[in-house]
């Protein structure tokens, strides 16, 4: 398993949370995906290392920027 914390930004509600995580938890492998909406911080955790961009490309799919 292994575990990354990204940087999201334009989340303000709990819609943007359920967005963020339906969108990145629907790439293969991850197995769980932990929004803290105060921080924009999004840990994802799968059984195989995430590219950049496959995650960047899933927050980007729910409107949303990553930035880290």
């Amino acid at each position: 398993m292994t575990q990354q914390t990204y940087t999201v930004t334009g989340m303000t509600c709990g819609h943007c949370v359920a967005s963020v995580t339906e969108e990145v938890g629907e790439i293969p492998g991850v197995t769980d995906v932990a929004v803290d909406l105060p921080t924009g911080k999004v840990t994802v955790t799968s059984e195989i290392a995430l590219t950049t961009d496959a995650v960047r490309a899933a927050v980007e799919e729910a409107g949303y920027q990553l930035t880290a």
